[in-house]
């Protein structure tokens, strides 16, 4: 089973403050059923240091006792548009061509169609756009038909594994399992920050699917 977003990295944003939460990570990981990780730091202010992030993810590569480790970003949309689109080049899912993107959590419908326009691009410049805690966004708590809108542009949408529990905002669960009735999902991962997010990721993949099945591998 492959956990495709968490904070997992050492010292670079606000998930593991260093290498020894790292690696209590890794261990709450294994016990939940993973068996692979995409570390996913933040791509957006204050925290986005890329040379920094690549040096903690060879840090915990080192210490890592050959676990099956891949190296990705969690893509701000708004620090996308600061840095500009030639740097999702070097965002995307290293050795894939996936593209963790997170919109804004308060964006209204309208500036959901500015995302569209940078999903199409994404998507002309060859990427699979993942969509990070689509449950989380108001326009979709307000209308599930814009996550549905999202899902046939060709996105997978990615739940988090927290909403079990009210989710990081508390206004996450309720969404999350109208689009789990949909079938909505492609993944759940477990979006840890701490070692304990991992047992919500463990509970979350005993009770619900994704896409008809049971959480993507």
């Amino acid at each position: 089973m492959r956990d495709i977003h968490c904070h997992i990295l050492p010292g670079v944003d606000d998930g593991a403050a260093d290498l020894d939460e790292s690696l209590a990570m890794l261990e709450a990981a294994k016990e939940a059923g993973v068996t692979s990780i995409v570390c996913t730091p933040h791509c957006r202010d204050p925290y986005f240091d890329y040379d920094a992030m690549w040096d903690a993810f060879e840090l915990l590569q080192a210490h890592a006792g050959g676990f099956p480790l891949q190296m990705g970003f969690e893509v701000n949309h708004a620090k996308l548009m600061e840095l500009g689109m030639d740097w999702a080049d070097y965002l995307h899912y290293d050795g894939s061509n996936e593209f963790l993107l997170e919109l804004s959590t308060r964006a209204g419908k309208l500036e959901f169609q500015e995302y569209e326009r940078t999903i199409y691009e994404l998507q002309g410049r060859g990427y699979e756009v993942i969509i990070a805690h689509p449950e989380r966004y108001h326009a979709i708590q307000e209308d599930i038909d814009v996550a549905v809108r999202l899902m046939r542009m060709g996105c997978k949408l990615q739940a988090s594994a927290d909403f079990i529990a009210g989710g990081r905002l508390g206004r996450e669960k309720r969404p999350a399992l109208k689009m789990f009735d949909e079938y909505l999902y492609t993944y759940i991962a477990s979006d840890a920050h701490t070692p304990e997010h991992y047992r919500y990721l463990a509970e979350a993949r005993a009770k619900f699917r994704v896409r008809g099945r049971h959480m993507r591998a």
